[in-house]
Parts: structure tokens; sequence; C-alpha cells
């Protein structure tokens, strides 16, 4: 099990600045607690651009930063970092997730770097430039049903009204080692406002100068999971905090937004094989974070 460094007068806390709504109090229907982490992992400050983590076993995870081509291990009971090595240059580094013997890398541009046998002193480093037409991506997951890689785009895909209000996750085959000619699912923007609607959501809204009309939600996904025991599509949007949940086809199941407290620039999600979830959290003007919550099934 993991530390818990941060325990109940933080909950209180963290329910008092959301409005005195009850943290223990599970009404998303995720199966998590989304208000109230079992544990909250304080990260060291060379982690603090964390961006990615994937889960290795019971009690590791590796995570990258966005800033430099460094693979980290990280022992989420003893709370340290185990091991660390470099596998490519500076670069903006976003996405990762494990394959067997195999991590990749996403880089925001779509170039995604296969470290195969990444245990090993001869550990091998091949990429590949996907070709996906979004010009910032930031999500990366292993999609074991279909032997592939989802990736989510964080900007839109075109240049027309029609790529505006929408964002694509493409697949990745990792056996031909080519990205889907198209994706995989599309999420429209109007069918997310519709799913709040009726099931009384709040969204945060956009209220940039050049958004048109005003207060339209924005969705720039950050992090893509699919959960081991369900199969569920968990995807994140940092900037606007959300967390949807999606099944197989990309259709929205359960729609919640995130607690700044909490999740001041939630960058990653993966799980551990008993449904355990984590995600990261940027530093920022705080200290980087790993939240874990525990699986109540659903």
């Amino acid at each position: 099990m993991i530390n818990t460094f941060l325990t109940l007068p933080f909950m209180v806390l963290i329910a008092l600045l959301s409005g005195g709504a009850n943290p223990l109090q599970d009404e998303s229907g995720t199966g998590y607690h989304l208000n109230a982490p079992d544990a909250i992992l304080i990260l060291p400050e060379i982690l603090h651009e964390i961006s990615g983590l994937t889960a290795i076993d019971s009690s590791t995870f590796a995570c990258i930063q966005d800033e430099n081509g460094i693979l980290f291990f990280y022992d989420a009971v003893k709370n340290r970092i185990v091991k660390q090595y470099a596998f490519h240059g500076d670069g903006d580094y976003e996405g990762i997730t494990q394959v067997d013997g195999t991590i990749y890398v996403l880089r925001s541009d779509g170039e995604l770097f296969e470290i195969s046998d990444y245990n090993s002193k001869d550990f091998h480093v091949s990429s590949y430039a996907t070709g996906i037409p979004a010009m910032n991506n930031e999500g990366l997951c292993y999609d074991r049903k279909n032997n592939r890689l989802l990736i989510a785009c964080k900007s839109k895909t075109g240049r027309g009204r029609e790529y505006k209000n929408s964002r694509a996750v493409y697949g990745f085959d990792l056996t031909s080692k080519t990205h889907s000619a198209t994706p995989v699912f599309v999420l429209d923007f109007r069918d997310i406002e519709q799913f709040a609607r009726e099931h009384q959501r709040t969204l945060p809204l956009s209220h940039a100068k050049r958004s048109k009309p005003p207060g339209k939600i924005q969705l720039k996904p950050s992090a893509i999971g699919i959960h081991p025991l369900t199969g569920k599509i968990f995807l994140l949007s940092a900037d606007t905090r959300l967390l949807l949940v999606l099944n197989r086809n990309g259709g929205i199941e359960q729609l919640e937004p995130l607690n700044p407290v909490l999740f001041n620039k939630a960058e990653g999600i993966t799980f551990f094989n008993n449904g355990d979830m984590l995600i990261s959290n940027e530093g920022q003007e705080k200290r980087p974070t790993v939240l874990r919550f525990h699986y109540g099934g659903k």
C-alpha cells in the first residue's frame, strides 16, 4: 500500500475549498472517490514537469517529464526514484505506456519512441514518425485487445471549421508500426455539452477572447488510459479539469469535473492490475503529485 502523506485534515481543507461538499461521498459512478484519494505522493522537484506515467508492477510506475528525454522508475511504496536513464535528447515528452517488455514514449509532435528491453543495460531505442495530423498530442496508452496504441490529440487535426469543436483519438498498430488513416473515434464538443446537461454536470467553460461564441466547452486531452478490469477508456483534460469515461467506441458514459485543489494539472493516468488508478499532476506553482485511488468497482 502506498504511504499516505496527506491525511484527513487535508481532505477537510479540500471540502472547505470546494464549497463544503463531503469529499468522502462518491457520486461519480466511476468506481473512484475522486475527491478523496487514498494516497497522495509528493514527488521530488526533478519531476516538477511530470507529464505521463505507466504502471510497471503492483508498486512501481515509470514516468517522464516534458522537458528531458529521461525515463524515471518510481517506487510508490518507498516514495522515491529507484532508477533513471536518458533515452533521447531534450524535447516535449507527454505520453508513456508499457507493452510487456517495451516502453513507448510520445513526443507532442507525434513522434513515438520505442524503448525495447527497457530493464536491460542493453536497451534499444527506435523512433517512429506517426504522421498523425495534430500539432499537439499528449495521451498515450496500450490497447491490448487490438494490439495497438491509442494516441489522444490535444489540438485539432485540421484547419477547417469542422475540426474546431472536436478532438480525435488515433490508433498506432504495433504489428505494422503505422497509425490508422482515420481516427479510432472523435469526441464532439456538442456531445459533451449534451451529456453534461442531461446528467447535471457543471462544465468549465472557455472565456478566451477568440472563443466564438464565448463560454463554449473546450476539451484538450492530456492523458488516456484503459481500465484493466472494465475495458473502459478514461480520458483526462488537464486545462479544463475534466475526466471522461468512454466505451470502446468513444461514447461518453461518465463525465466528471475535477477539483482544482487536487487536480491542479492532471497530465498522466494509469492503472494497476487490481484497478487502482494513479493520476499525476504537474507542479506549476505547487509540488508535483501522484494521486492514488482505490477501485471500488462499478
